[in-house]
C-alpha cells in the first residue's frame, strides 16, 4: 500500500506506529504465536491505520513458501459447475483458506496434455495441492504428490503411505439407503452407480450389495449413471426398456436421482407407490426434486474444510491424521 507521497508503507514504519520491534510485527504478518496479546493488537491496530500491506514476494523468499495451494479438479468443467457436490465442497474450502495465509489457484482437467499442470505445480508455484473428485486414469495427479504435499477429498484409487485423505463413509452410507428401501418392504431393489472408475461409486455399490446380502435379498438391476443428470435420466430409461423388474433404486448421487425421477415420471411411474429412490448427498436439489427426495446426507462442506486443515497442518511440519473418514446420515423425505 501507498502513501499519498507515493512511498510503500515499510515494516518498519508499522513498528514505529506500534512501538515495537520489527520482529514482532513479521511475526504477527507471518501467523507466529509468540507474540503477546498487547503487543499483538498494537501491531494490528498499527497495520489499520497505515494501510499496510506486506510485501508477499518478499516474504515468499524469506520463507520458501508461494503462500499458494492448489485446488485441482480432473473433471471437465461442465460436470463441475453442474454438480452441486463440487460447490459444497469448494465453498468450505474456501471458507478455511479465507481465514489462513494462503491463495487458492484452481485447475479444472480432466486430463493433462502435454503435462502443462503437471509442470507447473511441480515448479515450485504452489506449496501443495487438494485434489478433488479422480479417476482411474488420472496417473498426472499421482506426479503432482511426487513433488508436493497432496490432500485427496476421496479415497485414492491407489493409496500410498504418504498420501493424506479426507471421505465419508460411502460404504456406511449406501447401506443405510438400502437397508432403508428394505425396511420399508421394497424387495427388488436396483442402484444407479456412478463411474466405476471412482472410489466413491465403487464404495456405494459395495455398500448397496453388502445391505442386500445382510437382508438375504439378490441384487436388482445395476447400471452406470455417470454421475451427472443425463446420464440418470438414460440409466432409468435403459431398465424400463430393457423390461428390467425394480420396485425401488438406491440412486448414488441427488443429481442423477434428479434425472432418475424425471425419467420415471415420463414413463408414468408413480413414485414412491410404484417405484422408491434414495438418492446421496442432500445437495439443495433433493428438495427441488417432487416427490422430496429421501437422501443420504455427506457434510461436503465440512469436507472442504478439513481438507484445508490437513493440508496447513502438513506445510506447518505438523503430522495430521493421514485418513479422516466424515459420518454420513439418512433424510428420510417423501421418495422413499
Amino acid at each position: 500500500m501507498q502513501r499519498p507521497d507515493g512511498d510503500a508503507v515499510t515494516i518498519e514504519q508499522v513498528a514505529a506506529r506500534a512501538g515495537v520491534s520489527r520482529s514482532t510485527v513479521s511475526r504477527v504478518v507471518n501467523g507466529g504465536s509468540r507474540v503477546s496479546p498487547d503487543a499483538l493488537e498494537a501491531v494490528r491496530r498499527a497495520i489499520s491505520e497505515l494501510n499496510y500491506v506486506p510485501n508477499r514476494a518478499a516474504r515468499s523468499l524469506a520463507s520458501r513458501q508461494t503462500h499458494a495451494i492448489a485446488l485441482v479438479v480432473p473433471e471437465d468443467t461442465t460436470r463441475f459447475f453442474g454438480d452441486p457436490f463440487f460447490a459444497a465442497v469448494v465453498t468450505g474450502i474456501s471458507e478455511r483458506m479465507s481465514q489462513s495465509d494462503h491463495v487458492l489457484n484452481l485447475f479444472i482437467a480432466s486430463d493433462d496434455p502435454g503435462d502443462k499442470t503437471t509442470s507447473y505445480l511441480r515448479g515450485g508455484n504452489v506449496d501443495g495441492a487438494i485434489v478433488v473428485s479422480h479417476h482411474t486414469s488420472d496417473t498426472y495427479i499421482e506426479r503432482i504428490a511426487e513433488a508436493v504435499p497432496v490432500v485427496f477429498g476421496g479415497r485414492p484409487i491407489r493409496d500410498r503411505d504418504a498420501y493424506h485423505w479426507v471421505d465419508v463413509d460411502n460404504v456406511a452410507g449406501a447401506r443405510i439407503a438400502v437397508e432403508h428401501l428394505i425396511r420399508s418392504g421394497r424387495r427388488r431393489i436396483g442402484t444407479v452407480t456412478g463411474p466405476l472408475d471412482m472410489p466413491a461409486a465403487i464404495d456405494r455399490l459395495e455398500g448397496y450389495r453388502a445391505a442386500l446380502a445382510a437382508a438375504g435379498l439378490e441384487p436388482g438391476p445395476v447400471v452406470d449413471g455417470a454421475f451427472t443428470l443425463d446420464g440418470g435420466a438414460a440409466a432409468a430409461r435403459g431398465l424400463l426398456e430393457r423390461g428390467e423388474r425394480f420396485d425401488a433404486l438406491f440412486v448414488a448421487s441427488d443429481l442423477m436421482a434428479r434425472g432418475v425421477v424425471s425419467a420415471l415420471r415420463d414413463a408414468g411411474r408413480v413414485l414412491p407407490d410404484d417405484v422408491a429412490i434414495v438418492g446421496f448427498d442432500d445437495s439443495p436439489l433433493a428438495t427441488s426434486i417432487v416427490p422430496a427426495l429421501t437422501t443420504v446426507r455427506q457434510p461436503s462442506r465440512l469436507q472442504g474444510w478439513t481438507m484445508v486443515d490437513v493440508l496447513l497442518a502438513r506445510l506447518a511440519g505438523q503430522t495430521p491424521p493421514r485418513v479422516t473418514i466424515l459420518p454420513t446420515e439418512l433424510v428420510q423425505r417423501d421418495s422413499a
